[in-house]
């Protein structure tokens, strides 16, 4: 894979996303105002956030009752009880804890604070205390979209579904692929040769989580209000891999 150059553009005037909305035909017409026709392998990232709410992944804090379990990891934590509760009933293993920090499996496989559960950018009604969680099959999601998409277009596109996460050993957090359709989220390069002709021996890229990455410097962290941001200009060959492909298997991870 080669690429000269790429570019990002965010898909202007995407409004509040409410549960049931049809997420594609929103982006369709986003796109079309803007004037941005698709073509074959452009891909189209989309934040976790707005496909959370268009499926409903809503849960209300005044619906929840907290267990023992949730009790105690929250008084340890310095969270809400009900927080927690909601944390692990997405979660298949607590790896660490401390005060203010949680870290999770989530049922997906993604290790990850709180199980990528928050309330930073969801409207909270009067009286309403509620949080967003993760889609429950973000490939599906991807792969969805992209059906719609494609089908509207006349085009084959990728698109991925995105969040952002901490990262072991560094400050910060960073867009990554939670899910994705149409292209090798997972690139292996093992055999290819190097600048001197040697072979790769353990090579594989994270194509997927590098084209979420760069996308989540258009849409920002706070309230810039760009969800969904068009990537141009990357080129593969390599049969398309679900974003799945990128969780590295428990027995594999050195350090759980």
């Amino acid at each position: 894979m080669t690429v000269q150059s790429i570019s990002l553009e965010a898909v202007p005037d995407i409004p509040l996303i409410e549960p049931g909305d049809d997420l594609a035909g929103i982006l369709i017409r986003g796109l079309e105002s803007a004037g941005l026709a698709l073509h074959d392998q452009d891909v189209l990232v989309v934040a976790q956030k707005i496909v959370s709410k268009a499926e409903g992944r809503y849960v209300a804090l005044a619906e929840v009752t907290p267990s023992p379990r949730a009790v105690a990891l929250a008084a340890a934590v310095g969270k809400d009880a009900r927080f927690v509760e909601v944390v692990l009933s997405e979660s298949a293993e607590v790896v660490r804890h401390r005060k203010d920090v949680l870290i999770v499996a989530h049922r997906l496989g993604f290790v990850m604070a709180n199980a990528g559960i928050d309330q930073s950018n969801i409207e909270h009604r009067p009286g309403e205390e509620r949080v967003l969680l993760l889609p429950r099959d973000p490939d599906a999601s991807a792969a969805a979209l992209k059906r719609s998409l494609d089908a509207h277009f006349g085009v084959d596109i990728a698109v991925i579904v995105n969040d952002s996460f901490g990262r072991a050993w560094r400050n910060g957090v960073v867009g990554v692929a939670l899910g994705a359709a149409g292209l090798p989220a997972l690139l292996d390069q093992v055999g290819e040769p190097d600048l001197f002709g040697r072979a790769l021996r353990v090579t594989q890229v994270a194509l997927a989580d590098e084209i979420a990455a760069a996308a989540s410097i258009v849409m920002g962290q706070a309230g810039e209000r760009q969800p969904a941001v068009l990537v141009r200009g990357v080129r593969w060959s390599a049969p398309a891999l679900p974003a799945a492909a990128l969780i590295r298997p428990k027995q594999l991870d050195l350090f759980r």
